[in-house]
């Protein structure tokens, strides 16, 4: 009997162990256990017009798969649109000195996590501060594991604590502000969107001298206060998405929406992205001049790219 009971404790602590091994390479992959994976050797960069749009989507936290490709498509239309040129990478390394001074315009695409070295970070941040452009979307703002108080605090302005998750998926109504009407005009009074995740944040990014851009309505959709794991749904107050802000002599715009690929098709969410590109790049005075031709540029190529690609 004992020699029986302790063949069945080995198969079992074999059964924990392989079940456990298996969770953790499968929560790992996901991104649900942060990574440490840094580049120090940069990609190659060929000659690309200007303005020129760096777009980087690398994730040492979770991983965006179903969204991160449809945006980088979206982005990529959006930038030829307008007759900019585009380099995609998820190499780190990129963030150089000599490197970044070649681009107008940084996108962080859904990059989760610390992604960039000491002097990586040293490198981007003196890039905005001496007059570049940022744009983040969504899960690049919206992690738990930075070690970087400038990004949290200075270029984000606001520490991430949720997402609904009870329903984790819900429609909302959308607020947009008047506080910058050459970004948002085009958008409803009430912008419903439905099946997204809903950010909150630790503090009002109004606070650290953001301008508001779009709100929630935390009436319109069923937030929960403390979700799974201690998350928080709700804020007190104004919930602001959609922000931007001057970063020294640069400029410096986050969305919280996108986790979804059906938000990146949405038309009026394309537009904000477009004007935010073109005031992110400091270009609003061409982009005004050109606003016929460009118009009609943005309409074929997004009906031709968005075509490609599916839900």
């Amino acid at each position: 009997m004992g020699k029986w009971l302790k063949r069945i404790g080995l198969v079992l602590l074999a059964v924990l162990l392989i079940g456990g091994t298996w969770a953790y390479i499968e929560l790992k992959a996901a991104g649900i256990i942060p990574r440490r994976d840094y580049e120090t050797i940069a990609p190659e960069v060929p000659e690309i017009n200007r303005p020129a749009v760096l777009l980087f989507d690398k994730t040492n936290g979770f991983i965006h798969r179903d969204a991160i490709p449809v945006a980088n498509k979206v982005f990529a239309a959006l930038a030829e649109a307008k007759g900019w040129g585009v380099f995609h990478t998820r190499n780190a390394a990129i963030f150089d000195e000599a490197l970044l001074s070649r681009f107008d315009l940084i996108i962080w695409n859904n990059v989760s996590g610390d992604v960039l070295t000491t002097e990586q970070r040293a490198a981007l941040r003196s890039w905005i501060e001496g007059g570049g452009g940022w744009l983040g979307v969504h899960g690049s703002g919206g992690d738990i594991h930075y070690d970087w108080d400038w990004y949290v605090n200075s270029l984000i302005g606001a520490q991430f604590i949720g997402h609904t998750m009870d329903p984790q998926f819900q429609d909302a109504d959308l607020l947009p502000t008047d506080e910058a009407p050459e970004l948002t005009s085009h958008l409803p009074r009430r912008w419903r969107i439905s099946a997204e995740e809903w950010y909150a944040f630790d503090r009002n990014p109004r606070d650290t001298q953001s301008t508001i851009l779009v709100t929630i309505d935390e009436q319109s959709y069923a937030p929960k206060g403390e979700t799974h794991f201690g998350f928080i749904d709700t804020m007190d107050g104004e919930h602001p998405l959609v922000w931007r802000h001057q970063r020294g002599h640069g400029r410096v715009f986050y969305s919280a929406l996108g986790h979804t690929p059906q938000t990146y098709q949405l038309t009026e969410y394309q537009q904000l992205l477009s004007n935010a590109m073109s005031w992110a790049a400091g270009l609003n005075d061409v982009e005004r001049d050109q606003k016929t031709a460009a118009s009609a540029a943005y309409g074929s190529v997004i009906d031709d790219e968005i075509s490609k690609l599916s839900p």
